[in-house]
């Protein structure tokens, strides 16, 4: 068996692959998922620690390969989305997901409020900027999607507004798709108690102060509206080119695991292969041994 055989087939996880466990139906319905629950996985936080080590060297050869490819002209590269109320675990998904990864063949970028200039343009100008090249996993820590979330919530568009970004989106989406990337969309879904335990620890650890905004408990009061929002963005944007993926996110451990399966299956789809050599081999070790 060749390295590649043995890397792709050590054990996988979960029962099922990730992106079938994880999609989401039409006619979507988030109180439908269990934010504690974790589809397809019958181990528990000390196994998910082991399985998300050995998925992550899977991962890490998959995305050598990936960025290699691109060097000899291949196209294929992948964008992971994140989306989700605050204390979800993003940051931890780009910290012990992202990280098993060499960071060269990674663009990370986390969107905040737009600026002046980006207000100035279509919602979609500063997302475009943003998007990975060839042979690059890209990883968005809050997205487009928040310009039709927040505003959904706070009344900023009405709902023409709000149906031509989710058109728009769609559009957009499917043109990535068109162009060789590979789009990860995730949701990861906690429950109020959770994320209230989650900003509760903030305050009691000064270590964590730094992560606390003040902001957060304000948009927390908002949560019914969130959720709506959220399952509305969800539900008129989960196309076939690029579906949704909920992830029950109260045990980090299995959000943890679960993006990384998503991860780990879409390289697999593309497969990426070692470049060939751009010069003859045998000549080169000749002029080697010779200097």
């Amino acid at each position: 068996m060749s390295k590649k055989q043995q890397v792709l087939a050590r054990s996988v996880p979960l029962d099922a692959p990730a992106h079938r466990l994880l999609r989401v139906p039409k006619d979507f319905r988030l109180g439908a998922v269990d934010p504690r629950s974790a589809p397809g996985y019958s181990g528990n936080k000390l196994s998910a620690a082991a399985d998300l080590k050995e998925t992550g060297r899977v991962l890490d050869e998959l995305q050598e390969r990936l960025f290699a490819a691109s060097r000899s002209g291949a196209t294929p590269k992948v964008l992971l989305i994140l989306q989700a109320m605050d204390t979800a675990g993003k940051g931890g998904i780009v910290r012990h997901v992202v990280g098993m990864v060499d960071p060269q063949g990674v663009e990370h970028h986390a969107f905040k409020a737009p600026t002046e200039e980006e207000r100035a343009h279509d919602f979609l100008w500063r997302i475009e900027k943003e998007l990975p090249g060839a042979g690059h996993i890209g990883v968005f820590d809050r997205s487009h999607y928040e310009d039709v979330l927040i505003h959904k919530v706070r009344g900023y568009a009405d709902e023409a507004e709000l149906e031509r970004r989710y058109a728009a989106i769609n559009e957009f989406e499917a043109r990535l798709v068109a162009a060789d990337t590979k789009v990860i969309k995730v949701m990861m879904h906690i429950s109020k108690d959770e994320q209230r335990s989650r900003l509760a620890e903030r305050l009691e650890r000064p270590d964590k102060y730094w992560k606390f905004n003040p902001g957060d408990i304000d948009e927390r009061l908002l949560w019914d509206d969130y959720m709506n929002a959220y399952e509305v963005a969800i539900n008129r944007t989960n196309t076939e080119a690029a579906p949704w993926h909920v992830i029950p996110a109260n045990r980090k451990w299995y959000a943890r695991l679960a993006v990384a399966s998503l991860l780990r299956e879409a390289l697999e789809e593309i497969d990426p292969q070692w470049p060939p050599a751009a010069f003859d081999v045998a000549e080169q070790l000749a002029r080697l041994q010779n200097s």
